[in-house]
């Protein structure tokens, strides 16, 4: 059954949402999985003594892996778009698996000393290169599929299925930390969720390889072809023609990077150092709340089909504004009220994740979508999400006010707000050709 012309099958669609899903879920596990052992890499991988200089070393070591996510997204979305959105997704997830699955082999410190957090830096960092490509090409693939007025809902799968992932990874986590004593933890317990990259990479893999690119992708190859013209380099052209776009696209990206970061990597380790929480029962809430999260972010993909992505994401900015210091008292208070607030924060960060990844791909032609959103999405994310654990905890070391972090998270909903005064409703509307 096909529901209009130029669209296709549904099973083929499902078929399509669920393969670039699932890659982007067992590729956002093995992203996520660092954040979640956080406390436990700084014991393993750097010089015992001072307990906060070593988890500042370890978020420092998260924070640079983000460094190279904008030369990533360079690459991947050059040869996204020139060579297919396919082939990079295919790559994306076989290097991301071979670097996480590479994390669990490495010694300690008590080992090999200042070798162990090197070598953990150069597997971050190949890990933050695959990422870069992976959440802006799940995006296109899907945006390229879908029907003009379900594209935020389908779209809003990738970031269901990146949450998904954290999900994953978090029950893992928890799983070790009720399971194993704190010594078993970090001699040998801390390896399985990176060695299980393996076996998952290969499932992803499997899948990614029975997907086929998007008609509108297939097109503009084929007009190319026939004009016979040399393709210009993608980034260039987009860079030129779309500035403006991915300048406000930088600063609406700002508040997705530090809440993303903030609320659903960051959360356990501040749970647990900040507010005194039990390691296992700070990872535990943050389940409870992410599973709600996944759940609001389809409906909040829905909503804007209907109402238009602006209003979506302005909302989100000013009630990230109005509540987000609340909140974080909230979760001082312990037990159900910390699980009420975050599970607050997550339906907020929802109004923004839910449809920042649609927002994107539509305000980018199809020649140059891959390129503009990597370029885009993974340079504030470098700048704001790679750095947010790091600049909390230091935030908190400087002032000694536990709310710090609410303080920057607001801040940052004010510069999305900003910033997306200089966009365009793109909601119902055919995807750009040019």
């Amino acid at each position: 059954m096909v529901e209009d012309e130029g669209e296709i099958p549904v099973t083929g669609l499902k078929k399509t949402v669920f393969g670039a899903a699932i890659g982007n879920l067992i590729e956002w596990f093995d992203y996520a999985t660092y954040g979640y052992l956080a406390t436990v890499i700084a014991a393993v991988f750097f010089a015992p003594g001072d307990k906060t200089a070593a988890l500042l070393s370890t978020f420092a070591v998260f924070a640079v892996s983000f460094v190279v996510r904008p030369l990533g997204g360079i690459v991947w979305g050059y040869y996204g778009d020139k060579l297919g959105r396919k082939k990079i997704l295919v790559l994306t997830v076989i290097i991301m698996s071979l670097a996480t699955f590479s994390i669990g082999l490495i010694p300690g410190y008590a080992s090999i000393g200042i070798g162990a957090p090197l070598l953990l830096l150069v597997c971050r960092l190949i890990q933050g290169f695959s990422a870069s490509g992976e959440y802006a090409g799940a995006a296109a693939f899907i945006a390229e599929h879908a029907p003009d007025k379900k594209r935020g809902l389908l779209v809003s799968m990738v970031p269901a299925s990146t949450a998904a992932g954290l999900v994953l990874g978090a029950i893992v986590a928890s799983l070790l930390e009720f399971n194993l004593s704190p010594g078993s933890l970090q001699s040998w317990g801390w390896r399985i969720p990176f060695l299980m990259s393996g076996p998952l990479g290969i499932i992803a893999l499997f899948i990614r390889l029975k997907l086929e690119d998007p008609e509108i992708f297939k097109e503009m190859e084929a007009q190319e072809k026939g004009t016979k013209e040399e393709k210009k380099s993608p980034m260039l052209q987009g860079i030129k023609s779309n500035w403006r776009q991915v300048l406000a696209a930088f600063g609406v990206v700002s508040l997705n990077a530090v809440g993303f970061y903030i609320i659903l990597t960051y959360m356990p380790t501040y749970l647990s150092e900040e507010l005194g929480f039990n390691g296992g029962a700070a990872i535990l809430t943050t389940i409870l709340s992410l599973g709600s999260y996944v759940l609001f972010l389809p409906m909040v993909g829905s909503i804007a089909d209907r109402y238009g992505r602006k209003p979506v994401l302005i909302t989100a900015c000013v009630l990230f504004v109005l509540l987000t210091y609340p909140i974080f008292v909230m979760l001082s208070w312990g037990g159900a009220f910390a699980i009420l607030a975050q599970i607050l924060l997550g339906a907020i960060l929802a109004g923004n994740d839910g449809v920042l990844a649609t927002f994107l791909t539509e305000m980018f032609p199809t020649n140059v979508r891959y390129s503009c959103f990597a370029l885009s999405f993974n340079s504030s994310n470098a700048l704001f999400g790679g750095t947010a654990p790091f600049v909390a905890t230091f935030l908190i070391a400087t002032t000694n006010n536990t709310f710090a972090p609410a303080f920057y998270l607001m801040g940052a909903a004010v510069a999305a707000f900003i910033a997306l005064f200089w966009t365009k409703e793109t909601a119902n509307q055919p995807l750009r050709q040019e």
